[in-house]
């Protein structure tokens, strides 16, 4: 099964947006191989315009030209990523990156390039062109490099075919597809066409929905076409929008399941917005990063790394290589909230979930308050528990029917329960 578990990774969109480059990817990954993959951090993702030869900073260039081959599929830029040239495209990278004992990711954008439709270039398996499988009133409303393709038109699916088998040749192993998630239902076709392409290509590649947010009444579409899928648009580090993640985490957790995932978004962590100066670090609190390494975690999302791993201080390096608080995101199970409240002005949430050895619980308290306060709550069940604090390690003595604990504003705390 491809994802049993929520994928754990880098994606170099948070640090570098269009501009990054094969030098900044390869240390990533070094850093990643040397520091996280024993914790089960896997995936180095290439986000989006790698085919741009320009692209230096976070905004795109648009009507740019982009690099492509004869069957208008798109390919590495030479300048930015020097192991392509020779029509090797991603596979040297790919290779380095296996050879870490990691995986390789690359992001792409849904349809075909608005050059190729232009040129009325070919297309790989037919003898149509990308002019007559385009769908030019299915555009992207904010970057400009692709129209969508019709899939009632023949050649549609052979394009898509085409593209995956490229990137199986290259060794991807992990494709983002954006502006194709919550365009629902307008490009529904297109998404199980897409879906339908990269099951038959003979590699094993996770399949990950962007932007968002998701449909909630499409969630058993989503679990049916890929493996995770966003539900929020981009997610930074400014506080409210980690605050408005409670009740999309609330609505979303029941689908949390093996091979399909809902997705939080990127972990806005260290060291982002590589091109914006020397203020780049993450403006969320410890607290808030805490907060929301918990709920990801609890809910089980997908965890991507947004920042420059090699720029980590110790407190980022201390929340991503918790090895208990990746056993909540690998083995449990019916993750749900047991109340949102508020007591004397504070916002307080607690969220429950179960182990799959069937004698250890998680708990969760949040306080989304603006003071530091004392939250109780009572578990769903009683019984002799020992109880064992998940980010400082502490034991925390027994409990039988009830949790209390102190919680810095805009904290969070978790708890692991195990049966005396």
């Amino acid at each position: 099964m491809i994802a049993k578990t929520p994928p754990m990774g880098w994606n170099s969109w948070d640090c570098y947006g269009p501009a990054v480059n094969e030098e900044t990817v390869r240390a990533n990954a070094d850093f990643m191989a040397k520091h996280l993959k024993q914790y089960g951090w896997e995936y180095i993702v290439v986000d989006i315009q790698w085919s741009q030869p320009t692209a230096d900073t976070h905004e795109y260039h648009p009507f740019t030209e982009l690099c492509m081959d004869e069957y208008s599929r798109l390919i590495p830029a030479e300048n930015r990523f020097p192991s392509s040239k020779d029509g090797k495209g991603f596979a040297p990278l790919a290779e380095y990156i296996h050879s870490l004992g990691l995986k390789f990711g690359i992001h792409i954008m849904r349809g075909i390039p608005r050059q190729a439709v232009h040129r009325n270039t070919a297309i790989m398996g037919t003898d149509k062109t990308a002019r007559e499988i385009a769908k030019t009133s299915s555009i992207c409303q904010w970057n400009t490099d692709m129209y969508g393709v019709d899939p009632e038109k023949e050649g549609a699916r052979a394009y898509y075919d085409s593209l995956f088998e490229l990137y199986a040749s290259w060794g991807v192993d992990f494709i983002k597809i954006d502006d194709i998630c919550r365009e629902l239902p307008h490009e529904e076709s297109e998404l199980c066409m897409v879906s339908e392409s990269i099951r038959s290509c003979g590699r094993d590649m996770v399949l990950s929905l962007s932007p968002g947010p998701a449909q909630l009444e499409r969630a058993e579409l989503y679990k049916q076409v890929s493996n995770m899928w966003r539900i929020t648009d981009d997610f930074w580090d400014k506080w409210e929008l980690l605050y408005n993640m409670f009740e999309r985490a609330e609505k979303w957790c029941i689908h949390s399941g093996a091979g399909h995932w809902p997705d939080c978004d990127m972990l806005p962590i260290g060291a982002i917005l590589q091109d914006y100066g020397p203020d780049n670090y993450t403006k969320f609190t410890e607290d808030e990063q805490i907060t929301m390494m918990t709920l990801w975690s609890v809910m089980r999302s997908p965890l991507m790394i947004g920042g420059e791993m090699t720029k980590f201080d110790d407190f980022t390096m201390s929340i991503l290589t918790n090895g208990e608080l990746f056993e909540v995101l690998n083995n449990t199970h019916s993750a749900h909230p047991l109340f949102r409240k508020t007591v004397d002005g504070n916002e307080q949430i607690a969220w429950f979930t179960s182990h799959n050895d069937g004698k250890s619980y998680y708990i969760a308290l949040f306080n989304a308050g603006e003071t530091d306060c004392e939250i109780s709550a009572e578990l769903p069940f009683a019984a002799d528990f020992t109880v064992t604090d998940v980010w400082t390690k502490e034991n925390c003595g027994t409990a039988t029917d009830k949790i209390t604990a102190k919680v810095k504003t805009h904290g969070a705390r978790l708890f692991k329960l195990t049966r005396a």
